[in-house]
């Protein structure tokens, strides 16, 4: 499978942005898809799943209520909207096919299948 991420840019503190993956390649709508991202100088940190479905979702304690991650296995295609942006968001963040059906599983397991490129969102302040 492929991923193809886009969406990324430039915003203000308290903004929004929304990412989109597209995916290509294998069965997308039989996985669970995953959102990391990578801060300067730190490692890469889960920040969103949802399952094969699109009926359940798992979120990091730090993007909780303020990120939204959705798919539309039509398209193949999963989308991450962030909304009240904080600095503390700046990241390359990096969309994943999980090896798993669940959001849930996917997060703990941290299996990944592929990984996309990466789109950078820088959040000033």
């Amino acid at each position: 499978v492929q991923l193809q991420a886009s969406g990324g840019g430039l915003v203000q503190a308290g903004g929004s942005l929304r990412l989109s993956c597209a995916a290509s390649g294998r069965t997308f709508s039989s996985y669970a898809m995953t959102w990391f991202r990578q801060a300067p100088g730190k490692e890469r940190v889960f920040v969103a799943a949802i399952n094969w479905s699109g009926s359940s979702t798992y979120y990091a304690d730090s993007v909780k209520d303020r990120f939204t991650i959705s798919r539309d296995n039509a398209k193949n295609t999963v989308y991450l909207q962030m909304n009240y942006l904080k600095s503390e968001d700046t990241a390359v963040y990096y969309c994943a096919v999980s090896t798993k059906k669940s959001a849930v599983v996917a997060y703990y397991s941290g299996e990944v299948d592929a990984w996309g490129q990466g789109t950078q969102v820088t959040v000033s302040s």
